[in-house]
């Protein structure tokens, strides 16, 4: 089996349309067993269930990232509905608050992200949370909905990640804990129980040292799982066994599955 799971990617987006076929046809042949595909809205839910269709390693998340709300209409919400029916969606994502621009408005990214929550529960599926500079409404929302999943690219300190845990969730981890003077990432690695960290690229962002400036991808994780392995005092072998079998469970994908 390869080792690497990237819980959380963007091979849909337009950095990779020059050489997606070729990018993507190499990955097992770079260690990566799997791969989750996170949308940002409608079209990218469709783009995402299409790689899953077409490379066997793949899986695909749907929903509206908070920064396109402004732009889709909630009537999007049924069909929305019907693509996680597809037998490769995994999870409803990414999804959540984001509050760095100020837009769309906050009351509009809390509408679509509580009802993306409720679907989430109603199809019994995990959600993949976005939360940036929106630490306290999403922590409040995630109390109220309960639900199973991960807040992706984590960014806050290592009490708020120990209260995520105690919700029952995960931690999606990358590139960020590689970055000189990483002392909040850093902080979270070596907090994190081992049975709630995931590994993920948010490829083509968030690349690791030493290959900032680069467009991600899922293989460059290896440097990251050195990094974690480094904080955690285990090996990036143990990085990766814990990380694969942490997301086989969360998203319900069985070990065999995997390359």
């Amino acid at each position: 089996m390869n080792a690497i799971f990237d819980s959380h990617a963007h091979y849909d987006d337009e950095a990779f349309d020059e050489d997606r076929e070729e990018l993507l046809a190499a990955l097992p042949c770079q260690n990566v067993c799997a791969v989750v595909n996170a949308a940002s809205d409608l079209a990218s839910s469709r783009r995402g269930i299409a790689l899953s269709e077409r490379y066997p390693y793949f899986w695909a998340a749907v929903g509206v990232h908070p920064q396109e709300a402004g732009r889709a209409d909630l009537s999007e919400l049924e069909e929305i509905k019907r693509l996680a029916g597809h037998p490769r969606v995994v999870a409803i994502g990414e999804i959540g608050l984001d509050y760095h621009y100020d837009e769309p408005a906050r009351d509009l990214q809390a509408d679509w992200f509580e009802e993306q929550l409720a679907l989430a529960k109603e199809l019994d599926l995990p959600v993949i949370v976005h939360d940036r500079d929106a630490h306290e409404d999403v922590f409040r929302l995630l109390r109220r909905y309960q639900p199973k999943g991960v807040v992706h690219c984590f960014s806050g300190s290592a009490e708020m990640a120990k209260e995520i845990v105690r919700l029952g969730m995960y931690i999606g981890l990358g590139g960020a804990v590689t970055f000189k003077n990483a002392r909040r990432p850093v902080q979270v690695a070596a907090a994190i129980p081992p049975d709630r960290l995931l590994l993920e690229t948010d490829a083509p962002y968030m690349t690791p040292v030493p290959l900032r400036g680069k467009r991600n991808r899922s293989d460059y994780l290896a440097h990251t799982a050195a990094r974690l392995a480094d904080i955690r005092g285990v090996s990036p072998d143990d990085i990766y066994a814990l990380t694969r079998e942490n997301a086989c469970r969360l998203f319900g994908i069985a070990p065999d599955d995997l390359l």
